[in-house]
């Protein structure tokens, strides 16, 4: 221990190299439990934390060695788990501040379902026009190559060839649309689903 002192005192009575700041020594432990100080960190010592002192000897910063896989895991967990606490108080306070009883909620759900459902009734319909019109074109291109059998049967018209893509097409679009409209009901019924099961959690409601 007196040699680490005296070795200490010898280090703080040099002056220190230029580019090292002035009246700062580092000290640190290495692997076996030997105390080090210098005005600089040898390569062999960089990842190892370490403390600066200042002229007095005392103790002003820390400087973190480098951590452990487990260490950035553990943090970067603990990083993800507070945000997640932080989006949901922010997503609690204004759960509050847009409804005062859980039949607010049910309202504002059934609103946005309605237009959902107007949407499908809508599509459904044009679908329904759609099929009518395809079952039109393809008993008029029954008459034409390639869909007759009969090996004398001209080739089918540009024109009529345009319009059974063209309206196979539509058809297409359409039945996506009307799919996506019935997820996106669905999926705010579970919205609101979730909200109401929270609201009742914040304001002390018995769960039905």
């Amino acid at each position: 221990m007196r040699k680490k002192v005296l070795t200490f005192a010898l280090l703080l009575s040099l002056p220190l190299a230029a580019s090292a700041d002035e009246g700062r020594v580092f000290k640190w432990v290495d692997a076996e439990g030997q105390v080090h100080f210098g005005d600089s960190i040898p390569v062999e010592y960089s990842e190892l934390p370490k403390e600066v002192l200042n002229e007095h000897g005392v103790a002003i910063d820390n400087l973190a060695g480098k951590k452990t896989l487990e260490e950035l895991a553990r943090e970067q967990l603990e990083h993800e788990q507070m945000l997640a606490r932080e989006k949901q108080k922010r997503a609690d306070s204004a759960l509050l501040a847009t409804y005062m009883t859980v039949e607010e909620i049910l309202m504002h759900r059934d609103r946005r379902v309605e237009l959902f459902q107007a949407q499908s009734r809508v599509t459904e319909l044009y679908l329904n026009n759609l099929a009518r019109r395809m079952e039109v074109l393809r008993a008029e291109t029954a008459n034409y190559k390639p869909y007759s059998e009969d090996p004398d049967a001209p080739m089918i018209p540009d024109a009529l060839a345009n319009e059974l893509r063209k309206t196979k097409d539509t058809i297409d679009r359409h039945e996506r649309n009307l799919r996506k409209f019935q997820s996106d009901e669905q999926r705010i019924i579970s919205r609101f689903a979730g909200d109401i099961s929270r609201f009742k959690t914040l304001k002390g409601i018995d769960q039905e």
